[in-house]
C-alpha cells in the first residue's frame, strides 16, 4: 500500500482564521506566513526588524493581493518588547494559530537585556511569555493551536536547560546552548499541551522541525564554521518551502496535541513531513515541570 504524502495540497481553506506568526522575515518564517495567506488566513506578521519587516509585507502584498496582514514588531531577547507587541496583537482580535517560529542558532556567548544567555533567552523565554500573552486571545478563538519550531539539534543538549538562566559557568558550546534550547521548545510543548488538556482550554499546542534546510540563519553562526555550513547546507540542505512543510502541517492537519511533525526521509533531515518522535528527554515529565517553574519565575508570568 502507497503511502499519502503530505503536501500543501492538503491544507485546508483557512478564510476566518487568524494566525500570528513570528520569525517572518526569512526563510521558514516568510514560508509559513506566506502559505497561510495563499490559503486565506489572516495573519499578523512579527519580526524584531522593522525595515525587513516593512519589506516583508510589501513583498507578500505584491504577491498576494488580497492578503491581510497586521506587521508588528517583537524583539524575542527583550522581555519587554515581548509585552509590548503581545499588547498590541492581543488588540488585533482572537487567534486561531500562534506559530512560534523565530529564533537564533549557534551563537557565541552573549546575554539578552534581561540577563539570559542569549540562545535559551531568544528560544525559549520569549516564545514562553508570548504564549502566555497571548493565551486568552487563543482561547477566545474556541479553537486555537500553539506550534512551537523546534530542531533536530535538540537532541545535542547533555541535558535538560534546568540551571540558573543568568548564571554561566564553565567553556560555553554554542550548538550545546542551541541544541538545549529547543530541547527546551519541545519540553515546553508537552507541558503546555498537558496543562490546557488539564485546564479543559479549547487550546492545543504541538511541535514541528524542519530537518535540514537551507535557510540564511545557518549562515549567521558566523567564522569559518558558518561559512562551511553555509556552503554544505545550499548543496545539501533542502529548500525553505520544503522546511515550512512540518509546520504548515503541525498547523493546518487534524492532528491531536503534544503531536511532533518532522520529515520523512532518512534521519529526518529532508522529506516530506510525518508525526516523528522527539528524544526521550524531551518527554520527562518532571523535568517539563521543574523548566515550566524556572521559566514562569525567569519572565514574570504565571499561566492559568
Amino acid at each position: 500500500m502507497t503511502r499519502t504524502r503530505w503536501t500543501l495540497a492538503d491544507v485546508p481553506d483557512l478564510s476566518g482564521t487568524r494566525a500570528l506568526v513570528t520569525g517572518v522575515t526569512a526563510g521558514l518564517g516568510t514560508e509559513t506566513a506566506r502559505e497561510l495567506l495563499r490559503t486565506g488566513a489572516e495573519v499578523v506578521l512579527v519580526a524584531r526588524s522593522a525595515d525587513k519587516l516593512d519589506a516583508t509585507v510589501a513583498g507578500l502584498a505584491a504577491e498576494i493581493p488580497h492578503a491581510k496582514v497586521h506587521p508588528v514588531i517583537i524583539d524575542l531577547a527583550d522581555l519587554a518588547s515581548v509585552r509590548r507587541g503581545a499588547a498590541q496583537a492581543a488588540e488585533i482580535g482572537p487567534l486561531d494559530l500562534l506559530v512560534n517560529n523565530a529564533g537564533v542558532m549557534a551563537l557565541p556567548y552573549a546575554a539578552t537585556v534581561d540577563g539570559f544567555e542569549r540562545q535559551l533567552g531568544t528560544n525559549h523565554f520569549g516564545p514562553f511569555l508570548l504564549t502566555g500573552l497571548l493565551l486568552p486571545q487563543l482561547v477566545a478563538s474556541g479553537r486555537g493551536r500553539v506550534v512551537a519550531v523546534a530542531s533536530q539539534a535538540h537532541r545535542l543538549a547533555r541535558r535538560a536547560p534546568l540551571g540558573d538562566p543568568r548564571q554561566h559557568t564553565g567553556r560555553y558550546s554554542k550548538w550545546g546552548a542551541y541544541g538545549a534550547s529547543k530541547l527546551a521548545n519541545l519540553m515546553f510543548t508537552f507541558e503546555l499541551d498537558r496543562r490546557l488538556r488539564a485546564a479543559g482550554l479549547p487550546v492545543t499546542a504541538l511541535a514541528a522541525h524542519p530537518g535540514y534546510s537551507a535557510t540564511e540563519l545557518v549562515g549567521k553562526t558566523g567564522g569559518v564554521g558558518g561559512s562551511i555550513m553555509t556552503a554544505a547546507t545550499t548543496l545539501l540542505g533542502q529548500r525553505a518551502e520544503l522546511g515550512a512543510l512540518p509546520t504548515m502541517m503541525a498547523a493546518t492537519a487534524d492532528l491531536p496535541g503534544s503531536t511532533y511533525v518532522g520529515p520523512d526521509g532518512p534521519a529526518q533531515m529532508r522529506g516530506y513531513p510525518r508525526v516523528v518522535k522527539a528524544r526521550r528527554l524531551a518527554y520527562d515529565e518532571d523535568a517539563q515541570r521543574r523548566l515550566w517553574s524556572l521559566s514562569e519565575e525567569a519572565t514574570g508570568i504565571r499561566y492559568p
